[in-house]
């Protein structure tokens, strides 16, 4: 595995999960605002450490691999806390559920079948923007919270769609 500043920065987002989880269930005071607070820094981190790979060319494929993956278990980590303290509902939690996994299964049959893989893109990033802007209205049970993050489902859907078509193409024998 090739160690390198961005993929310690993917390794270090996926030693938050279970702290996230861990202060978000403990309720210590201001649990849900440190725990919005480690979610943060795991944005933070995953902004840096893909401008960082690009900026000095230390992508690597570990990278490539790491990174979504450390993504859709912070995210599958947050959606069960939000739905287990009934913030969002049995459907979304699912809906959610079942993306993320079919991705990590889906990407990683195609790595340890020697496939090529596909790199984050504009739709990809945008869906993990969202995703961090609307938690925080359904942390804090916003009215409208669960319609916005349903929005989000479905663009991430579209998302999960485009990945495929592209890792399709790209692997065509």
């Amino acid at each position: 595995m090739s160690v390198n500043l961005p993929n310690l920065l993917t390794i270090f987002r996926i030693v938050l999960i279970p702290l996230y989880l861990y202060v978000f269930f403990s309720g210590i005071p201001f649990h849900v605002e440190i725990a919005l607070g480690i979610l943060i820094l795991a944005g933070v981190t995953d902004i840096a450490d893909g401008y960082i790979a690009r900026k000095h060319k230390l992508v690597t494929t570990i990278g490539i691999m790491l990174d979504p993956l450390a993504d859709k278990l912070m995210m599958l980590a947050v959606i069960a806390s939000l739905f287990l303290t009934e913030r969002i509902s049995v459907w979304a939690a699912l809906f959610f559920f079942m993306r993320d996994l079919a991705m990590i299964i889906t990407g990683a049959i195609y790595h340890f079948r020697g496939k090529k893989t596909v790199p984050a893109n504009a739709y990809g990033k945008l869906t993990t923007v969202l995703l961090y802007l609307v938690i925080p209205l359904v942390m804090y049970r916003y009215h409208y919270s669960e319609a916005i993050l349903w929005t989000v489902i479905a663009f991430s859907f579209i998302t999960s769609a485009i990945y495929l078509g592209k890792f399709r193409l790209l692997n065509r024998t």
